[in-house]
């Protein structure tokens, strides 16, 4: 005599396929609220150490074909168009300044940027003369 065998359907608990859909749908919703919540801020374009000019500088002609003042809010930047607006932050202790880019450099290695006397002066850095910094593209 055969018994008739009952037939039992569980719920699958691991389904591969089923979690990394999960997974790709919960990276994707992440990444589009990240882009979301940054779209019309500038974003981190580089960090490294700033330095400012000697006074010495003042008067020269820039790469640019300005003279140099220190008393602007101006900086160097190897790469960036004159005239790019930079948003510059000290990351000692957190004070920015927004400096236009009017000349090329610097050339002193590790440095990233070059300041005015007077943007180093705003975000404190004339007693150490070099500070890490956080660069962001305003423009």
């Amino acid at each position: 005599m055969i018994q008739d065998k009952q037939l039992v359907l569980r719920p699958a608990t691991h389904r591969p396929i089923a979690v990394i859909g999960v997974l790709l749908i919960g990276t994707l919703v992440a990444l589009l609220g990240g882009c979301a919540a940054m779209h019309g801020s500038a974003d981190v374009y580089q960090r490294g150490e700033a330095a400012y000019y000697a006074r010495s500088f003042d008067g020269r002609r820039t790469a640019s074909g300005e003279r140099f003042d220190s008393n602007r809010l101006t900086a160097a930047h190897r790469r960036l168009a004159f005239g790019t607006r930079v948003e510059v932050t000290n990351e000692n202790n957190g004070r920015r300044v927004v400096v236009t880019i009017n000349d090329r450099g610097p050339y002193t290695r590790g440095r990233i940027i070059d300041l005015s006397r007077r943007a180093a002066e705003k975000i404190g850095m004339i007693r150490s003369g070099v500070a890490p910094v956080t660069l962001r593209v305003l423009d």
